[in-house]
């Protein structure tokens, strides 16, 4: 049984709402809602609020959850490598910014430098 099929299944047999089920668990009605579709999954803390209010071992209420299914449903490989292309062009472009910084900053040294010392014409 899927994870979201298990939810609507334990929900059910406490005689429980989406909405009811949502406040118990300081969530939307359209997050359980989502969750019993299978179009998004909770994160580690709610699954263990989730597990509690229903009496069940965190292995009870995810045993036969198909992770790769959850991985896919939540980011693509192509996203994932998005979000890292972005991360590192963002570095590279902190990187260029320190740099250039750097060689203000130095420039100004040696001018103050110098023109304490007397190099410079007044």
């Amino acid at each position: 049984m899927n994870f979201n099929e298990k939810l609507i299944t334990l929900r059910k047999t406490k005689g429980l709402s989406q909405d009811e089920l949502g406040a118990q668990l300081q969530v939307s009605r359209q997050t359980i809602s989502k969750w019993e579709l299978g179009q998004s999954y909770p994160d580690f803390q709610r699954l263990v609020v989730l597990s509690d209010y229903f009496g069940l071992t965190l292995d009870a209420l995810v045993k036969d959850v198909d992770v790769q299914d959850v991985r896919d449903k939540n980011l693509s490989d192509k996203q994932i490598s998005s979000i890292y292309d972005d991360i590192k062009n963002a570095k590279n472009i902190l990187r260029i910014f320190l740099f250039l910084g750097g060689c203000i900053l130095i420039f100004f040294a040696v001018i103050c430098i110098l023109g304490i010392t007397g190099v410079l014409p007044a």
